[in-house]
C-alpha cells in the first residue's frame, strides 16, 4: 500500500467525519461522539501513516526529504496537523460544534491536493535552498501556528452562530476562550514558524528578511493576530469583536498558504 492509498482513505474518513458532526448537531445526538471521536484517531493516524510513506518514497527514490517541499506534502501534512489540534481542543473542552467546521476544511484540503490539476505530486529533487533541516522545523511550526488559528477559526463562526440562534452562556463563554487560547498557541507557534524561517533565509540566501511576498504576508498575519492578543489583554476584547478579528486572521493564513503561492512569485514560488 503507498502512500497515496492511505492519503486516499483519510480523505474518504475525513468526508464521513464531515457528514457524521453535521448530523450530530442537527439531530442533537450527542451520544455519536462515542463513535465520531475514535474514527477521527483513526483517520489521522491513517493520514499521518501516508505522510511517513511518502517520506519512505522520498527514500526510495534516492531523494530523501522531508515531505514538506509542495503544495501536495504540505496539505497532507497541514492536515493531519489541523487534525491532531482540534482533538485535543475536543479532548479539553469536549465542545461538539467544532467539527461541523473543521472536517469540511481538512476533507477539502486532502481532495484538493489529490484532485487537483495544478497540485503536482510527483517527487522531485528539492532544489538547493530546500536541502536542509531548517525546512522541517520551520514549516512543521508554522503548520502547527495555522492549524491553531483554523481551530480558532472554527470556533468564531461557531460563536457568531450561537449569537444568532441558541446562545447559552456556557457554549458562548467556552467557545470565547477557546477562541482566545487557539490564537495565543497560532501566534507563539507562528511566531517561532517566522524565526526559524529567517535563520534558514540568512543561510540559504545570505538575508534574514527580503521582503518575499510569503515573508510580507506571514508579517502581516502575524501583526493580525498580535493586535488581536493585544486587544484581548489590554482591553479586554471578547465575545463578538474577538470572533471577527480571528474570522480576518484566518483569511490572512489562508492567501499566505494558497494566494501567495498561486498569485505573487517569489522565493515561495516553488511551494
Amino acid at each position: 500500500m503507498n502512500s497515496s492509498t492511505l492519503l486516499g482513505i483519510s480523505t474518504f474518513v475525513y468526508l464521513i467525519m464531515s457528514v457524521g458532526h453535521l448530523y450530530r448537531i442537527l439531530f442533537k445526538k450527542p451520544d455519536t461522539d462515542k463513535i465520531l471521536m475514535p474514527a477521527a484517531w483513526a483517520a489521522l493516524a491513517v493520514n499521518v501513516l501516508g505522510w511517513i510513506m511518502r517520506w519512505i518514497e522520498t527514500q526510495q527514490t534516492g531523494h530523501a526529504y522531508v515531505p514538506l517541499s509542495n503544495m501536495y506534502e504540505a496539505l497532507t501534512a497541514v492536515s493531519w496537523c489541523v487534525v491532531l489540534v482540534y482533538l485535543l481542543v475536543e479532548r479539553k473542552y469536549r465542545i461538539g460544534i467544532l467539527g461541523v467546521f473543521i472536517f469540511p476544511l481538512v476533507s477539502l484540503a486532502m481532495a484538493y491536493a489529490s484532485l487537483s490539476p495544478n497540485v503536482n505530486q510527483q517527487i522531485q529533487p528539492l532544489i538547493p535552498a530546500l536541502q536542509s533541516n531548517w525546512l522541517t522545523y520551520h514549516v512543521l511550526t508554522c503548520f502547527l501556528g495555522y492549524s491553531a488559528f483554523t481551530v480558532s477559526f472554527g470556533a468564531a463562526i461557531a460563536y457568531l452562530i450561537k449569537l444568532m440562534g441558541d446562545s447559552t452562556t456556557d457554549n458562548t463563554q467556552l467557545l470565547d476562550e477557546i477562541i482566545y487560547r487557539a490564537n495565543a498557541m497560532g501566534f507563539i507557534m507562528l511566531t517561532i514558524g517566522i524565526i526559524t524561517g529567517s535563520v534558514w533565509a540568512s543561510r540559504a540566501w545570505g538575508a534574514y528578511w527580503s521582503w518575499d511576498p510569503k515573508e510580507t504576508w506571514s508579517l502581516i498575519t502575524w501583526i493580525i493576530y498580535a493586535i488581536f492578543l493585544h486587544a484581548r489583554l489590554s482591553r479586554d476584547w471578547r465575545g463578538k469583536k474577538a470572533a471577527i478579528l480571528s474570522i480576518v486572521g484566518f483569511c490572512a493564513v489562508l492567501f499566505t498558504f494558497f494566494g501567495v503561492n498561486y498569485l505573487l512569485a517569489g522565493l515561495h514560488s516553488y511551494a
